[in-house]
C-alpha cells in the first residue's frame, strides 16, 4: 500500500503542495480549500507538511454514523463521500491529524483522496518533503531519519569531549 509521507526536514514552506491540491480539487488556488496543510512554527523557523495518513484503523471511518467514510479498494485511500455525510463532525473530532476540512462556500466536509492514486501535492513538492511511497519505503525513511538524528547526537557528544 502506498501512503503520503511528510518530511518536515525538507519543507521550505513554499506551500506549492497546498496550491496544487486546491487547484486540482476545487479549481482555485486557495490554501483553505487544500486537503494538505503546511503548518508554520515561526518561533522555531520550521514548516511541517501534514495531511491525512489514511490510517489502517482510521478513527474517522470508525466514528462515522452513516458510513460516509470508506476505504477505496484500488488506492486504499480513506475517502469521504460528501453526498452521504450528515455533517455531525465526529470525523473531524476523531482525526488525530486534523485532516478533515469544511468548505464554507459549499457547506461540505472534505479530505484527501490521494487524487485517485496520483497525488498532485507530490508532483509540486520540489524539495520532496511530500512523497508517495510504499509501506516498506515509509519504514525505511523513518529508520533513516532516526539514524541521522542518532548520528548527529553522537557527533555532538564527541564534540563536547
Amino acid at each position: 500500500m502506498k501512503k503520503l509521507v511528510f518530511n518536515p526536514d525538507l519543507c521550505t514552506g513554499c506551500r506549492a503542495c497546498e496550491l496544487a491540491c486546491s487547484f486540482i480539487n476545487e479549481g482555485v488556488f486557495s490554501p483553505t480549500k487544500a486537503r494538505i496543510r503546511v503548518v508554520k512554527f515561526d518561533r522555531d523557523g520550521i514548516d511541517v507538511p501534514t495531511g491525512c495518513e489514511h490510517c489502517e484503523d482510521a478513527p474517522c471511518m470508525i466514528v462515522c454514523p452513516v458510513r460516509s467514510i470508506y476505504r477505496d479498494e484500488d488506492t486504499q485511500a480513506v475517502i469521504l463521500d460528501p453526498d452521504i455525510c450528515i455533517g455531525c463532525k465526529r470525523c473531524m473530532i476523531a482525526c488525530p491529524f486534523g485532516a478533515i476540512g469544511f468548505d464554507e462556500d459549499k457547506k461540505v466536509f472534505f479530505k484527501c483522496d490521494l487524487c485517485r492514486g496520483d497525488p498532485e501535492c507530490v508532483k509540486w513538492c520540489f524539495t520532496r518533503a511530500v512523497s508517495y511511497s510504499t509501506s516498506l519505503d515509509v519504514d525505511t525513511i523513518k529508520k533513516v531519519k532516526i539514524a541521522r538524528k542518532e548520528a548527529a547526537a553522537q557527533a555532538r557528544a564527541r564534540d563536547l569531549r
